[in-house]
């Protein structure tokens, strides 16, 4: 466990990992931090979800996007990267960068100044939207890491998409958290929009990434993570 990059932040604690040579920090807020680069990743923000449902008759509270830009502006300040990379559906559909409202809408370009800022395509949002700024991609690769939205196995991945989510036994109840999916090769991240659920990492989609149950999962607290082996986790 390590402290966080700023030191006004004492009582936040953030883990260390290494994966395909590289060391990296997970945080608790959701984020993997990697020092070295001066890179901070997202995935699945899905701004636009509660607007998307209202088309459809289905009414959120429509403060999805403003809650997830005001924790993703609270991590940039914990931070401060050099570039921020958002890992797929960053849009819950591909009109959802039309729906921004306006007072968003400079949010995400206040956040964008001074840094790089790279979208991924999503299997939500394959297009490259006008007006957001950043860069658009398919994937990344740095040095032996590929970064993409729908993980396929592949060595030196982290990806997001499967929105993994553990379970387990504490105390006599069941408590779930989002958490981080991890091995010595694979990362699978949290969903990190205000809006998104998650699927158990007991589930087959993390068989395929995963090939067996040998990874760990690390569940989001407050100020720190729990790592479990996925092995002791609780289908639902």
């Amino acid at each position: 466990m390590v402290a966080t990059a700023a030191s006004n932040w004492p009582d936040f604690q953030a883990d260390e990992v290494e994966l395909a040579g590289s060391r990296l920090v997970i945080d608790p807020a959701g984020i993997l931090w990697w020092p070295a680069e001066r890179l901070l990743a997202v995935a699945d923000l899905h701004f636009e979800k509660a607007s998307s449902f209202a088309r459809y008759g289905a009414l959120l509270p429509p403060f999805d996007t403003a809650a997830t830009l005001a924790r993703l502006c609270e991590a940039i300040m914990r931070y401060r990267p050099r570039t921020v990379l958002a890992l797929g559906d960053s849009f819950h559909d591909g009109d959802g960068p039309q729906r921004l409202g306006d007072t968003d809408r400079d949010m995400i370009a206040a956040l964008q100044q001074g840094r790089d800022w790279v979208w991924v395509a999503g299997n939500h949002d394959p297009d490259p939207a006008v007006g957001i700024g950043g860069v658009f991609t398919p994937e990344l690769r740095i040095e032996a890491v590929t970064f993409r939205h729908e993980p396929c196995g592949q060595a030196g991945e982290i990806a997001g998409h499967l929105h993994p989510m553990a379970r387990i036994s504490a105390r006599g109840r069941s408590v779930s958290r989002k958490c981080f999916a991890i091995d010595a090769g694979r990362m699978v991240m949290p969903a990190f929009g205000a809006f998104t659920g998650g699927l158990n990492i007991r589930a087959p989609a993390f068989m395929t990434v995963f090939g067996a149950l040998s990874f760990r999962a690390h569940m989001l607290g407050a100020t720190r993570l729990y790592a479990v082996d996925a092995a002791r986790c609780l289908p639902d």
